[in-house]
């Protein structure tokens, strides 16, 4: 996505705030200002001194340069940069939906055939008016990682390398896959082992057409490796075979539809590594259809869909949160 420059010369004299100040709806931005209006979208720009406008119109455009999916979109960055920008409590000499700022905004976006509104939380957006798309958070876990995401994402693997399997599950998986869209996420008794057959949490999704897909998912707390003696800490793929069977030919019961349905796929998931040998092993002891009804999910893959998804971290996985001795050191 490209913007013209004048447009982003334009937007960056709003977020400069370059305005008579008689009649100025915009805030007045000094360097370090820029810093943290920057900062606040989750961006490392920091301005270097150098002219305000142009500074902050090249941050646009390199933002505007971000890979991004979806036909009439911006990336998510340049959202929040809009959004940053006419946060409501920034208004001057108007109300807070900020009539005369949008007004101001919407001149320069109708260039590029986009318009900003306010919606129903008192937040703005960006609209493309030929498609009437809304550009919606980026959820691409192949995207490039601000410096802040990264330090989340450490934080969270610091966190796996000590959390349980039933922690993995409650504290992870199970917050991570509703806000990625699936309902009925229902952890199938795993602290007791009372009717798993297979499977640690059910679920389902529905496809636009509003046909539904159940999935069942096993999650393993270390790496899942095919060697023929797995060691402390790790799970042999045997293991997870005859759990992938009974995952894929036990029913279970829907009580939205009063009905008992078997499980479309099985997510295999892992707190740690699932090696290539490992999945190589489960697709050829599995037949052909079984085979296209599992996914893999690794380390990696949980870290990534977590951080884009902008989920809070766990209490324990917090660099301030400290656990407390059994007896007081008095």
């Amino acid at each position: 996505m490209r913007f013209k420059r004048r447009t982003l010369m334009q937007i960056a004299d709003m977020i400069c705030g370059n305005y008579p100040n008689e009649s100025t709806n915009f805030v007045y931005r000094s360097s370090s200002f820029l810093t943290e209006f920057f900062a606040d979208v989750e961006t490392d720009y920091t301005h270097d001194g150098s002219t305000r406008q142009h500074w902050v119109a090249d941050a646009l455009e390199k933002i505007l340069a971000e890979p991004h999916s979806g036909v009439g979109t911006v990336p998510w960055t340049f959202a929040l940069v809009i959004q940053r920008l006419m946060d409501p409590e920034d208004a001057i000499n108007e109300d807070s939906e900020r009539l005369g700022a949008l007004t101001i905004l919407n001149a320069s976006l109708a260039r590029e055939g986009f318009e900003a509104y306010y919606a129903s939380d008192s937040q703005c957006y960006l609209r493309h008016v030929a498609t009437n798309t809304t550009t919606a958070p980026e959820h691409n876990p192949h995207r490039p990682f601000s410096a802040a995401e990264i330090e989340r994402r450490t934080q969270l693997s610091a966190y796996l390398d000590n959390a349980s399997e039933d922690e993995l599950i409650e504290e992870i998986l199970l917050p991570l896959f509703r806000q990625l869209g699936f309902h009925r996420v229902t952890a199938a008794g795993h602290k007791d082992k009372a009717l798993e057959y297979g499977k640690d949490v059910w679920m389902k999704f529905t496809l636009p057409t509003q046909h539904v897909l159940y999935f069942g998912l096993q999650a393993k707390k270390g790496k899942l490796d095919a060697s023929g003696v797995s060691r402390r800490g790790n799970t042999n793929i045997s293991e997870i075979y005859n759990q992938t069977l009974m995952m894929l030919s036990h029913e279970i019961f829907d009580p939205e539809f009063g009905k008992r349905v078997l499980v479309d796929h099985a997510f295999i998931v892992a707190g740690g590594e699932i090696t290539k040998q490992a999945r190589n092993w489960l697709g050829n002891a599995l037949d052909a259809s079984q085979r296209r009804s599992v996914i893999f999910m690794d380390r990696n893959d949980i870290l990534d869909l977590f951080v884009v998804t902008n989920l809070p971290l766990p209490t324990a996985a917090l660099p301030d949160s400290t656990s407390w001795p059994d007896e007081p050191p008095f």
